[in-house]
């Protein structure tokens, strides 16, 4: 048994728990940062999620020490890769020119980074990261959590001490463990006044999870897969709620649930990329999509073939969720999650539609190097919904919903921690519901949503704070679950230096102003300028 006491234990290596090891960090705590996987970013690196972000990402509306990664990313590919010319020059580099972000890139370039960042304070023995650990008990004293104990890979275990505890993990793992009160999935239009909810509650009706795969293609090669021990079932699924079989390039627009056949042709070129979702969603050109490297921004004759990540609504896994059921199950959703992608990678190889009239894609070889993998697949499959605390403050959809808050633009909260924008993104759901995409207006991040309704020293920073299963969909992606770990990290830091808690930052308004200033300091927006919703 490895045994360690800490100033902060942050439970998790996505993008909300780095963050969090950062800002506290940067003020001087010693942390232990603990990880699944053997790769820090979760859904930008182990889970293989390019960044989804917002139209004026570039200028405003995220943190400085998020701005920082991603010009350290563009940085790596400057240092190492043989940019063109006009590449090099572009302050926006795009390394994927990828539809679904102005920053589309390979995971492990993300990873790589991350671990650059952290590793200055790795070495002067202030931080210690554990990979291959998950939370499997937490002892607790009254109000507060005492320990965490982990399982690591090889039958290792680790117990923890820490004055605070902040749970970074994808599903919020150490809300049930912690007896931290929560909820799952959908709340009831009575319990939230929400528009968009349902009369009653389904906290076991949640987003669909996915587990994506990157791929290239080698024309006059064959790549194709084994046909997956499933193949047949998977083609002929079709969820009620669905136009086509899963296994096609036919699904609803998001927005408008309208009947759509979008386009796959490896390297067809397609018309400028915007990459703006408030102008183009972008996923209409299923190869230029989540492109991860495009071979016109390299040296001519350096890649024979653009990289592909596919994320499509064709690889949700909808039978069921991850999250309140029993292990087999669990591992039984997993597996047949994994199963779905291989089998629309099959799909694609053997019986996708070509523009000559065959079908197929025989050349497609998945390309797991990109994502740390043999098998093309991810290291993990990419959240979209965890567990939420029970907060002081929850944040509802009528709080940032451009029908509802039309010029007047979301709630201003007096106790901001930050900001973020998307639209109300929520993908189908293991309940049999179709997609719920509603316009928001950009919105603050109010530091009630950080502080659990009881317990003490527990901080949720990634995907777990109070929010709904409605404005989940807007505050899972990337810089906003960047802005609530380092929130959540610089929080424990002020608390700690000041001897108070987390609940008094709030309450007190000197202390609350003291800890805004920290946050303005550190480079975190707490407002927005006056801009338009889409």
């Amino acid at each position: 048994m490895l045994t360690l006491k800490t100033d902060i234990l942050i439970v998790g290596g996505g993008l909300g728990g780095v963050a969090a090891a950062l800002a506290a960090l940067r003020h001087g705590r010693t942390v232990v940062l603990t990880e699944e996987t053997d790769w820090l970013g979760g859904q930008l690196t182990s889970q293989g999620v390019p960044p989804d972000e917002h139209a004026w990402i570039e200028r405003f509306g995220c943190t400085e020490s998020y701005r920082r990664l991603r010009e350290d990313i563009r940085a790596h590919y400057r240092a190492w890769y043989p940019l063109t010319p006009e590449a090099r020059e572009q302050s926006d580099l795009n390394p994927g020119e990828g539809r679904v972000s102005r920053l589309c890139h390979e995971p492990r370039v993300a990873a790589a980074v991350l671990d650059a960042t952290l590793a200055p304070y790795a070495a002067a023995g202030r931080l210690r990261i554990l990979y291959g650990y998950r939370p499997t008990a937490a002892a607790t004293s009254g109000d507060r959590v005492t320990s965490v104990r982990l399982a690591g890979t090889d039958d290792r275990e680790a117990e923890i001490e820490a004055a605070y505890v902040l749970d970074a993990t994808e599903l919020g793992d150490l809300l049930p463990l912690t007896g931290t009160e929560h909820v799952t999935g959908f709340e009831s239009r009575a319990m939230t006044g929400e528009p968009s909810a349902p009369e009653h509650p389904q906290p076991a009706n949640m987003q669909a999870f996915s587990w994506v795969f990157a791929v290239d293609h080698r024309e006059g090669e064959d790549h194709t897969i084994e046909r997956p021990a499933g193949y047949d079932r998977w083609r002929a699924y079709q969820p009620a709620f669905w136009p086509a079989p899963l296994l096609s390039l036919i699904a609803p627009d998001p927005r408008t649930l309208e009947t759509l056949e979008r386009a796959f042709v490896p390297h067809a070129e397609s018309g400028p990329v915007v990459a703006d979702q408030s102008k183009d969603p972008g996923d209409r050109d299923l190869w230029a999509f989540r492109r991860i490297l495009s071979r016109r921004q390299f040296r001519p004759g350096f890649m024979d073939s653009d990289v592909v990540v596919v994320n499509w609504p064709m690889i949700d896994y909808l039978p069921g969720p991850l999250i309140g059921v029993p292990d087999a199950e669990r591992d039984r959703h997993l597996a047949g999650a994994r199963e779905l992608s291989l089998s629309m990678l099959y799909w694609l190889q053997t019986e996708a539609p070509r523009p000559d009239g065959g079908t197929g894609w025989p050349g497609l070889r998945p390309r797991g190097d990109v994502l740390g993998t043999e098998d093309g697949l991810a290291k993990a499959p990419y959240i979209r919904e965890s567990r939420r605390i029970r907060a002081v403050y929850t944040v509802a959809e009528q709080d940032l919903s451009y029908a509802v808050r039309g010029e007047r633009g979301a709630v201003a909260y007096h106790d901001s921690v930050g900001v973020g924008m998307y639209r109300i993104d929520l993908h189908p759901s293991t309940g049999g519901d179709t997609y719920i995409d509603v316009a928001s207006c950009p919105f603050q991040i109010p530091l009630g949503a950080l502080l659990p309704v009881r317990t003490r020293n527990l901080l949720p920073a990634a995907k777990n704070l109070g929010t709904t299963h409605i404005t989940n969909g807007c505050y899972r992606l990337h810089p906003v679950e960047w802005n609530v770990g380092e929130a959540a990290g610089a929080l424990a830091a002020y608390c700690l230096e000041h001897g108070v808690e987390p609940r008094q930052v709030r309450e007190d308004a000197g202390a609350l102003a003291a800890y805004q200033d920290l946050l303005t300091g550190d480079g975190v927006e707490l407002a927005w300028p006056r801009i338009a919703a889409y």
